[in-house]
Formats: structure tokens, sequence, C-alpha cells
């Protein structure tokens, strides 16, 4: 059996992947509490802005049929359907007091996430990790960030620098974390960003093999669409969830 290595978290994160995406209608506020109740350590959801400045929670961006499909961007709050929820409302949720993840998926809304964070629930920003491709964008957050994890999500044949010199170069920026495939993880891989106190999560895994398999390698936060499967992987290799 593989060796486990320490991870820098204790224990790593469990992420629910648009809240309990196998068990309920992706990131809405049943899923988010379902995954809780599975016991998910961590959310995680897609983050848009609207055209009035409310930052919702949602996959792709787009509502609407097929043949009047509109952009979140380009609609007020009150237009969305109601099973959109708001951050305002995840972050007020009572059962919330898990980490939480949100993938950036426009740009515009890092600021309003950040400003909302640390007007509502200042005490929970260090549990928060905004997830983006472009390493500029994040770079460009940090001083406003504060407690706030900035987390580069990216793959390695996007990198144009080998992995030392990216997670050297993340540290010197004040990017707090790598996410990447989990098939693009080793051991060693995980080994190398923890030298430069970087934490390190991995997406995508679905699997009870694949999760305990990446679990022993170190890794600080795992996403997954299967809470109860991620959860058992958790307890198998770490005793508790």
């Amino acid at each position: 059996m593989q060796q486990s290595l320490p991870s820098l978290l204790d224990p790593p994160i469990g992420f629910a992947h648009r809240g309990a995406r196998a068990h309920a209608p992706e990131n809405t506020l049943e899923a988010f509490a379902l995954a809780v109740r599975l016991g998910a350590t961590g959310l995680e959801s897609d983050a848009w802005i609207t055209a009035d400045g409310v930052v919702v929670l949602d996959h792709d961006g787009v509502v609407g049929g097929r043949l009047r499909r509109r952009a979140i961007a380009d609609t007020v709050r009150a237009d969305l359907p109601d099973q959109i929820p708001s951050l305002a409302d995840l972050l007020g949720a009572h059962h919330l007091d898990q980490d939480l993840s949100l993938d950036v998926k426009d740009a515009a809304a890092a600021r309003p996430i950040i400003d909302l964070v640390h007007t509502s629930c200042p005490d929970r920003a260090e549990r928060v990790w905004l997830c983006h491709p472009d390493l500029a964008v994040l770079t460009d957050l940090v001083d406003d960030a504060g407690a706030i994890n900035l987390v580069h999500s990216t793959r390695l044949n996007r990198l144009d620098q080998s992995p030392e010199m990216h997670a050297a170069q993340l540290a010197r920026y004040g990017i707090r974390a790598i996410n990447l495939h989990h098939s693009e993880w080793s051991g060693g891989l995980i080994a190398l960003f923890h030298r430069f106190s970087l934490i390190t999560f991995a997406w995508d895994l679905q699997f009870e093999h694949l999760l305990r398999t990446t679990i022993r390698m170190g890794i600080d936060g795992v996403f997954s669409d299967h809470v109860d499967v991620m959860v058992d992987a958790f307890a198998a290799e770490l005793g508790r969830p």
C-alpha cells in the first residue's frame, strides 16, 4: 500500500462540488444544505455577477430557454430563476460552517465577493478560497483579499515554466494555493508545492479508489460530486471525515 504523505491542512478539506451535485440540483441552497448533512467539510460553487451588481452562484452563467438565453451579466437579480442563489444567501445560511471555494467565472465578480465576505462575515475570510485560471487576475486581488485565500486553477500544460518555478512565483505573489486536475498530481509534485507552503487542491475526484490514492499523496483538499463517497474515503484513510 502507498505510504501516506502529510498534508498542510489537518484534516484536508472535502469540497462538495456545486453542492451535493450527485444528490440534488447543483448550485442550489438545497444541494449545499444536503452536502453539509452528508458530511462535506467544504462547499464549492461558481460565481457570477448580475447586471445590478449581485454575486450569484451558477455554473453556466446563462439563463432562459434555448431560444431566449441571456447572460447573467446582462440580467438583474430579480429576473433570475428562483433556484439560483446569491452568495449572500449562502453566506447567511444557518447551516454554513464549512470552507467555501468559489470558482470566479466572471472576473468582475471577484472584488464584490471580497467586499461581501469582509462586510458580512469577516471572521470566515480565512476559510474562503477564490479560484481563477488567470494569474494576472489573482495578483491584482492580493492587496484587497486580506485573509481570503487566492487559488490558481490551472493545468500543467498551461504553465510557461517548470512547476518549481511556478510554485516560487505563486509564493512570491502571495497566492495561497494551486488547483489541478487529480490526474496531474503525484506525491512528489504535492511535496514540491508544499516546500513553498502552498496549499494543493485536486478536482474531479468521483471514485473511492482515486480519492483514497490522492489523499495518501498528501493533498490538502479535494472536489467531488459524490459527497458520500468522498466522506467515506476520508474516513478510511484518516479515520475521520
